[in-house]
Formats: C-alpha cells, sequence, structure tokens
C-alpha cells in the first residue's frame, strides 16, 4: 500500500492511497464468499455459489461493489494508522480508480485537529482594573434595599400614577369587534414599566378604583402578531385595584430589620466591604478575560468547519436548554422571532468560531505549560457531581463516562491554565493590589453537556 499525504486548507490532509491489483482480487474472493452467505442462492448451499451465478442474480456489479466497498475501508482505516492521522470525522472517499487487473487508487480529504502556532501570551501592556468604590455606590445599594423590602399600602385620594401598583380590566377591538387575546379580566402593572404596548399605560395614568377610560392606540409596526402589527384598536380600561409603594425610612431600624447589622452604618460598612470583594473578583475575571482575548489574537491556526459546525450544534442545545427552563417552546419561539434553524446558525457561527479558537489555543498553551491534571481531581469532581446531582442518573452517568471525565479534565485545564497566568502576573508585580483566586471563594461548579453525542474535539 502506497500512501501519500499532502497539506490541504482548513486543516484538512489530501490522502491518495495506491493498492496493488492483488489486494482487489483478495477482496473480490472474500465478497464472492460474504455475498453467497448471505443470499439464497437455489442449488447452492450457504457460501458455495460461484461469482458468475451470484452476478446473474444479484446484478452485474454487485460483487465488486461489495469487495470495493471493504476493500477501500479497510485500507482507510490502515492508512489512517500508518500515518498516524487523527480525523475528526469520517472522510467522504473518491474512488479513481477500480478495476480488475489495474491498481486500486482512492483519495480522500481528511480534516484533523488544526495546528495551532502560538504567539506571545504574556507580553501584554494591560493591567487589571478595579472599579473604585465611593460613597454613591453603596447609597444606591442602600436605596435598592429599601425599594425591595417596600410594603404596598392603599391609594385614596389620588388618581393612579408611575410607579403605583395597579390591577386593571380591558377589552380591545376593531371596528367594534373585539379581538383574540385583546381582553383580561385582572392584569397586574406597576404603571411605568411599559410592559403592555407603547403607550397604553399612560391611558391609566390618573385614573381612580372603579373609573374607566376609553381610547384608541396604534400597535407598533414589529408587533410579533401580524394582523395588528401597525393597525389601531380601541380599549376600554377599568382600574380595579390601586396601591402605592411604601418605602421604609433610612435608619438604624431599617437596617436592623435586615438581620445581622446594629445600625445604618453597620449595614453600609457591610455593603462597601462587598461591593469591594466583587470589584476585585470582576477585576480579576475581566483581567483573565483580556489574557485569553491576546493570547487567540497572537496565535495562528485554520479553523475546520467540522469543529465550527458541531460548536454551532452546541449553541443551538445551549438555546433549547435556556428556552425549555422558561417554558417555552422552541417553534413558538421561532415563529414569534420570525427566525429559522438556519437563521440560528447563520448568527451562532461567528461566536462558535471564536469560542472554538479559545478552545483550541488555550489547550495548546496548557500543553505548552506542561499542565496537566491528576486522575485524583477527576475522581473528586465526579464525587461532587453525586452529590450535587442526587437522583439525576442521566447526569451522573455521563460525569462518570470516559467522555464525562474526558470533559472535566479539559475544563479544570483550561481555568486553571487562566488562574495560573493571572497569579504568575501578580506575584510578578508585588505592588499591585492583591485579587482573590476564584479557588479561594466556592468551588467551581462543572456543568455537563448531555445533549451532545460527544464533547468537542476542540475541547481536549
Amino acid at each position: 500500500m502506497n500512501v501519500t499525504v499532502t497539506p490541504a486548507p482548513k486543516s484538512a490532509l489530501n490522502v491518495r492511497v495506491e493498492l496493488p491489483p492483488e489486494r482487489l482480487d483478495a477482496a473480490i474472493s472474500e465478497a464472492v464468499r460474504h455475498l453467497s452467505q448471505r443470499n439464497r442462492i437455489p442449488g447452492f448451499r450457504p457460501g458455495k455459489a460461484p461469482r458468475g451465478v451470484l452476478e446473474a442474480v444479484l446484478g452485474k456489479d454487485a460483487v465488486i461493489e461489495e469487495a470495493m466497498d471493504h476493500l477501500v475501508q479497510r485500507a482507510y482505516r490502515d492508512a489512517m494508522v500508518e500515518k498516524e492521522i487523527l480525523p475528526l470525522t469520517q472522510a467522504e472517499v473518491n474512488v479513481e480508480q477500480g478495476e480488475e487487473g489495474k491498481p486500486v487508487i482512492f483519495t480522500a480529504n481528511v480534516q484533523v485537529r488544526p495546528d495551532v502556532t502560538l504567539g506571545d501570551y504574556r507580553g501584554f501592556n494591560f493591567k487589571p482594573e478595579i472599579e473604585s468604590i465611593d460613597d454613591a455606590k453603596v447609597q444606591k445599594v442602600v436605596d435598592e434595599l429599601r425599594d425591595q423590602n417596600a410594603s404596598l399600602g392603599p391609594v385614596i385620594e389620588r388618581g393612579a400614577k408611575n410607579g403605583d401598583f395597579v390591577v386593571i380590566g380591558y377589552t380591545g377591538s376593531r371596528d367594534g369587534v373585539p379581538f383574540e387575546g385583546g381582553s383580561s379580566e385582572r392584569m397586574p402593572l406597576i404603571l411605568g414599566e411599559e410592559r403592555l404596548i407603547p403607550g397604553f399605560e399612560a391611558n391609566v395614568v390618573g385614573l381612580k378604583p372603579g373609573e374607566t377610560r376609553g381610547f384608541d392606540i396604534t400597535f407598533p409596526d414589529d408587533y410579533p402578531e401580524e394582523s395588528l402589527a401597525g393597525k389601531q384598536a380601541h380599549f376600554e380600561v377599568e382600574l380595579k385595584e390601586l396601591r402605592e409603594k411604601n418605602v421604609p425610612d433610612e435608619d438604624d431600624e431599617f437596617a436592623r430589620s435586615l438581620g445581622q447589622f446594629e445600625d445604618l452604618e453597620g449595614l453600609r460598612a457591610e455593603i462597601r466591604s462587598r461591593l469591594e470583594r466583587n470589584a476585585l473578583d470582576r477585576a480579576r475575571h475581566e483581567f483573565a478575560d483580556k489574557i485569553i482575548e491576546y493570547a487567540t489574537a497572537n496565535a495562528t491556526l485554520e479553523l475546520p468547519d467540522v469543529l465550527v459546525d458541531q460548536e454551532v450544534e452546541i449553541m443551538h442545545d445551549e438555546l433549547r436548554g435556556s428556552l425549555a427552563r422558561q417554558g417555552i417552546d422552541e417553534a413558538a419561539y421561532l415563529k414569534v422571532s420570525g427566525k429559522t434553524d438556519a437563521d440560528l446558525h447563520a448568527e451562532f457561527r461567528p461566536r462558535a468560531e471564536k469560542r472554538v479558537k479559545v478552545l483550541l489555543v488555550l489547550t495548546k498553551i496548557a500543553e505548552a505549560e506542561g499542565l496537566e491534571i491528576p486522575d485524583t481531581d477527576i475522581a473528586e469532581e465526579v464525587r461532587k457531581a453525586r452529590e450535587r446531582y442526587g437522583n439525576d442518573r442521566k447526569t451522573i452517568a455521563y460525569f462518570e463516562s470516559e467522555r464525562g471525565q474526558s470533559f472535566i479534565r479539559s475544563t479544570l485545564r483550561r481555568s486553571r491554565l487562566v488562574e495560573k497566568l493571572v497569579d504568575e502576573w501578580l506575584a510578578a508585580h508585588p505592588d499591585h493590589p492583591a485579587l482573590p483566586h476564584i479557588e479561594d471563594g466556592d468551588d467551581v461548579q462543572i456543568e455537563p453537556d448531555v445533549t451532545a453525542e460527544s464533547e468537542p474535539v476542540a475541547a481536549r
């Protein structure tokens, strides 16, 4: 067997295989035996029918097609082993010559994991940016806490205004005829949040409980229901309930009501401390993201289409999972958004290309840094998964599988690599404020992708 390999675009190899004629002769003999065993030929015991009889019953090309199919499959696998090629997917094979008495020649375009040429990933001139925490930011949190702990009280002497909690009933019609979905007996709202079509809530402002108001309004041109988009409708609205938000006073009693604080200053001190910790954590993560972007921008590689296609499918699965958690049917989502699967995939592709490139570059850097994950760490993550997911046998089985443990290993390796680069920069700049390490706080939780057939090769 003579195998020739030449590079091709997009991280592919053109493989040409030439086999001597006697290999086809042997394959034909084997094909005759297999076909005669699988097919009942009158007058012959299984496996004993000669080639001529088989071709008369099954067709002139049945034997040669069977022989070529098995011969090419075996030769393709042998060529991959001989040249130490690890295909990302089964290649499409093109048989250029397959006649008896002549050498068998076939070619295959094989997509392989790309060679990543690393550029600089340490000599960046940026540094972590830590957000400063001032009194205004502390006050903003105090105001948010007061708002979250507000109570609702009845309104008696005035009409509704923005910020009030109201319950309305309404009926919508066009040309005097009510339309589907245009009415509600009890609709709770916080006026001013514009949950309904633009301009609707403004017509509720000023009403008192029991009062009604009629008005015309035009639906937006991009309204999801095509029969109403850009059309005018009439609404009759009744204000059924009106309550206002009573915000607690900003004092020591309010601070004590939140739990462990003795006074308002204690609350403010805790808020400032948490904001400062969050600022440090955010600075570390943003710094890590910049390092990843820097390393990726300086690396050189060609992305195989198969890896990008896999990542697009993973992103589609992520969208399906997100919709399911919100109780949204995917078909309904596509109808409302006016998109098809092809549209989604076209939108996903640029981000998928970026994600694949990042995975490949980080994997290459981890190899260059000699970063390995001990088997004991993998076992510990599997143990945590058993505790975290309880009776979810599908997810636990995924983590216990070889594929799941490979996913754990690659995820830990990438995260620890980035943390290592951050820590080494901080060690080289001792005057910079310390940034808390992610492992100093909560454990990193590794979420599985049990929907994919296999882990993307880029992530390994």
